[in-house]
């Protein structure tokens, strides 16, 4: 079991934006802003954006994984991240590609929880152990998950080490 692995193609991924649209669309929640969660959320956020009409496009960046099972011990917020005042009295939508252990939505909607009038979820895949259920789940696994964007290696690899 533990080498069986969840595959997201691209064609996929384009099934899962329309149908997470549907379900936000179903349920009667019209959000002002899509705020996706870097890097993983971003193609999911523009997609969403684009199937709910929602041009108010916002990204903040939290950094948890640093390779295959490999995490900080807890999230952190990169900066830039959104200005509070620019989130004000706003129904927002965030957008990330995972529910894994649900921290990374945790640190976001807490963030949110603050300044906006509603904050929802949406993710394409949810595992059940996550702390944090979305609003809008396109499928639930316990798999290891290959996006289409991951799936291969970098181009190039970048020296992450400072000084």
């Amino acid at each position: 079991m533990a080498s069986e692995r969840e595959v997201l193609t691209y064609e996929l991924f384009g099934t899962a934006v329309r149908d997470l649209a549907q379900q936000v669309v179903d349920s009667g929640y019209e959000p002002d802003l899509v705020l996706s969660i870097a890097r993983g959320g971003l193609g999911l956020g523009m997609g969403l954006g684009y199937a709910l009409d929602v041009k108010n496009l916002s990204a903040i960046n939290v950094e948890f994984y640093t390779g295959v099972d490999e995490r900080l011990e807890l999230p952190v917020m990169l900066p830039p991240t959104p200005d509070a005042v620019d989130l004000a009295g706003l129904k927002v939508l965030i957008a990330d590609d995972v529910a894994d252990t649900g921290k990374t939505l945790e640190i976001v909607r807490d963030f949110c929880a603050d300044h906006v009038a509603e904050a929802r979820m949406a993710v394409i895949y949810e595992k059940p152990w996550t702390v944090v259920h979305p609003d809008y789940v396109w499928r639930r696994t316990e798999a290891w998950i290959d996006f289409p964007w991951s799936a291969e290696p970098p181009l190039v690899r970048r020296d992450r080490r400072h000084g």
